[in-house]
């Protein structure tokens, strides 16, 4: 909960804000300047580039993530997080043969895991909220976000909260225990880009076709280090889980944070989840949770780079396969399938997630079901359901699914993030899903690199799934029916809300106790690791570190650090690092986790020899393209290549929640200051970064190449480390830094 006088508070903020700056602010600038650390450091930032520190309100984690988080918490001596904060047993559920069955495995085959995180949370003052209570960002749209709010949580997609007003950001485990330990979050000041809606969704669009159709403009890294503020008249008619959906999305585009003005909408949300007080407060500063009429007025003097979307002429968008900005109008659709080659037979439609799973999505799809049953058609792929709370799951509306033939599967994440267990005789073939989630990189949902995963909102998902074929326009194409007849799917529709009210439900969290003793983890566990600090920087530049691998191509967290079935060793640093870039691509080989080890002449995985030059005592390096750790917050890919020796990565640029991982772990990222210079390097190069006795903020350091022939080459490489950040890398690490 807020404090009584946080809104009180927050206007006065807001008005000395103003004052100090000096011109009409926009709804991010008004949360980010009343969250500074100090507030005597107010002042007008420059956006893209000062860093500032800030004082979150709150910390959200989900399973996967909390572990390492917690265990990095447990070496900083604090006795209890300084914020609230809480863990949501939400990504080891494995999707299988439904919600009852998979849960009652999940509490047997992690209880380890969740035994630790419950007693971790209640010694250190953490809500703890059990496997099956919810999907972490439904929960916490449900529960903790509130309008003029700033929350961090360790999972990319935590600025679903925007839903509700709330400035909400992802980031990595050692991010969240600086604000657990009260320490400042720092982070640069982001631009801003302004996303002006016009009109009204009607027919078959969606909030969803919103933030698929802006990562067909934005692309992966268009966002990179800006938060996007929609604003316009058409917001206001989106529900707030329409926005939350929008803002959820947003870590697609690779943005800092999304967030929408408070509006009627979010006061209907927060009546309907038992917040009144809140929305009561919220109106009585409501001008201060949005942008300043002048800027609304005129944006293209406030935001960065400016774009208008008109919800009236908006259509549906399906995107994909294998990247999410892939962005193709459903009525060009059908084209693209037959230029490309990809399967048309929709083999399964998957529904949910933390990016569509509410009440209003879920109804919306469920007029759907009714019409498949009123015009007599079959459902022509599987059709699985993700709902995203208990509050949901309990409806009348998941009910309708079920009947439809739905496998209605665990609150949980599930297939979107590689927890599925999906049965088929060739798990190699090369076949089409669609679902509503937010990622589709390969193997991502089953594992299979052939799985053609395809984009789309819940409804254009279930229509899909109806006629079994990905060229179908639900528009204006008709279906087949079981009598022989053609008939016209009609447009979805639905509540925005239960019409009744959510139903009452026990909603399955564990407040804490403080009587928790000693966090114990067994020596001998497979599963959870006490980890060690890093060693602290030698004050010796890198020299004749051998190529580890150059990457080629896309590189997401996914490559580094693979989810399914890797999501059990989360809490073992040594055991996950089994998995290190094991999904990318050799540029020398075009093979997947195979490498060549310059110390015998011979080819193996990465993590392998990576492992093999960490006995040897050898330092390596990992080169990379654009973009690099695309995807989830998962610090796991910062920590897998520290904990083997690896002392820098170069890449063309990184995305934001992994550079920052990062140097969080002590690790040199830098960048070519010359792209073409990739190009130079070859697989048995030896590399060496010199300047790291001068390191220094804007100052670039120096590569040398020497080749196995003898010859070498020299190029100056770009870094983006603050003074703090290098304190950092010569700690070995912020929370050796910070201890």
């Amino acid at each position: 909960m807020i404090k009584n006088d946080y809104y009180k508070m927050y206007a006065q903020q807001i008005e000395k804000i103003r004052s100090v700056i000096g011109k009409p602010l926009t709804l991010t600038e008004k949360i980010l300047y009343a969250h500074l650390y100090d507030r005597q450091d107010l002042k007008a930032y420059a956006r893209g580039e000062d860093y500032a520190n800030f004082r979150p309100d709150r910390v959200a984690m989900q399973d996967a993530t909390a572990q390492m988080a917690l265990l990095q918490f447990m070496i900083s001596g604090k006795k209890e997080s300084a914020v609230p904060a809480s863990v949501h047993c939400d990504h080891l559920i494995q999707a299988w043969l439904g919600a009852d069955e998979d849960l009652q495995t999940a509490t047997v085959t992690n209880r380890e895991v969740y035994d630790f995180l419950k007693s971790a949370c209640d010694k250190y003052g953490l809500v703890f909220w059990k496997p099956g209570a919810g999907i972490i960002h439904q929960t916490v749209l449900e529960n903790y976000a509130f309008p003029g709010g700033m929350m961090i949580g360790t999972d990319s997609h935590t600025p679903n909260a925007g839903g509700l007003a709330m400035l909400a950001i992802g980031v990595g485990g050692a991010d969240a225990v600086d604000v657990m330990t009260g320490m400042e979050w720092e982070l640069k000041m982001p631009r801003i880009t302004g996303v002006k809606l016009t009109g009204k969704l009607s027919g078959w669009a969606s909030p969803k076709d919103v933030i698929l159709k802006l990562a067909g403009l934005l692309t992966v890294k268009g966002g990179t280090n800006a938060v996007i503020e929609y604003f316009g008249e058409g917001a206001r008619h989106i529900s707030a889980t329409g926005k939350a959906t929008i803002c959820n999305m947003g870590a697609e585009v690779g943005a800092t944070s999304s967030i929408f003005p408070y509006d009627d909408e979010m006061k209907l949300y927060l009546q309907a989840t038992g917040r009144s007080h809140l929305a009561e407060q919220a109106d009585a500063v409501k001008d201060d949770l949005k942008a300043d009429s002048e800027v609304t007025a005129n944006p293209a003097n406030y935001y960065d780079r400016l774009l208008e979307i008109n919800l009236s002429e908006l259509e549906p968008y399906v995107n994909g396969p294998f990247t999410p900005d892939a962005a193709t109008p459903i009525s060009r659709l059908s084209g693209k399938v037959k230029k490309m080659g990809y399967p048309d037979k929709v083999e399964v439609s998957l529904i949910g997630s933390c990016t569509n799973s509410s009440y209003e999505d879920l109804d919306r799809v469920a007029s759907l079901a009714n019409q498949v049953r009123e015009k007599d058609l079959p459902i022509r792929a599987q059709l699985i359901v993700n709902p995203g709370s208990r509050m949901i799951e309990q409806t009348e509306t998941v009910k309708i699914l079920k009947n439809s033939g739905a496998i209605v599967m665990a609150n949980a994440c599930g297939p979107c993030i590689g927890q599925w267990k999906r049965v088929t005789a060739d798990p190699a073939r090369p076949n089409t899903i669609v679902n509503s989630f937010n990622r589709n990189f390969a193997r991502r949902a089953d594992g299979n690199p052939n799985t053609h995963s395809f984009v789309a909102s819940p409804e254009i998902t279930m229509a899909l799934a109806i006629a079994g074929s990905l060229s179908f326009n639900p528009l204006k194409d008709k279906l087949q029916n079981r009598k022989g007849a053609w008939v016209s799917l009609d447009p979805p529709s639905g509540n925005k809300l239960p019409p009744g009210g959510f139903p009452d439900v026990e909603k399955g969290f564990i407040l804490p106790t403080g009587k928790t003793g000693q966090v114990t983890v067994a020596p001998d566990s497979q599963r959870l690791q006490l980890l060690q600090p890093f060693p602290a920087w030698n004050g010796k530049d890198f020299t004749d570190m051998p190529l580890l691998i150059k990457v080629k191509g896309k590189c997401t967290t996914d490559h580094i650090s693979m989810a399914g079935e890797w999501l059990r060793f989360r809490g073992h640093l040594e055991n996950i690092s089994g998995n290190l870039l094991m999904g990318a691509v050799n540029a020398f080989n075009d093979k997947t986790n195979l490498v060549l080890n310059r110390g015998n002449h011979t080819c193996d995985t990465v993590s392998a020899v990576a492992g093999y030059y960490k006995s040897k005592a050898i330092p390596s390096i990992i080169v990379a393209e654009d973009n690099y750790g695309e995807g989830s917050s998962r610090e796991h890919a910062a920590m897998e290549p520290r904990f083997l020796n690896v002392k820098a990565i170069l890449a063309k640029s990184f995305a934001r929640i992994h550079e920052t991982n990062l140097k969080k772990q002590g690790m040199l990222a830098v960048t070519f200051c010359n792209p073409e210079d990739y190009d130079r390097i070859r697989e048995d190069d030896t590399v060496s970064i010199t300047g790291l006795t001068v390191f220094a903020p804007q100052k670039p350091l120096s590569v040398t190449l020497t080749h196995a022939d003898g010859t070498t080459d020299s190029f100056e490489v770009n870094h983006t480390f603050n003074s703090v950040q290098i304190g950092w890398f010569k700690a070995g690490s912020a929370l050796n830094a910070n201890n």
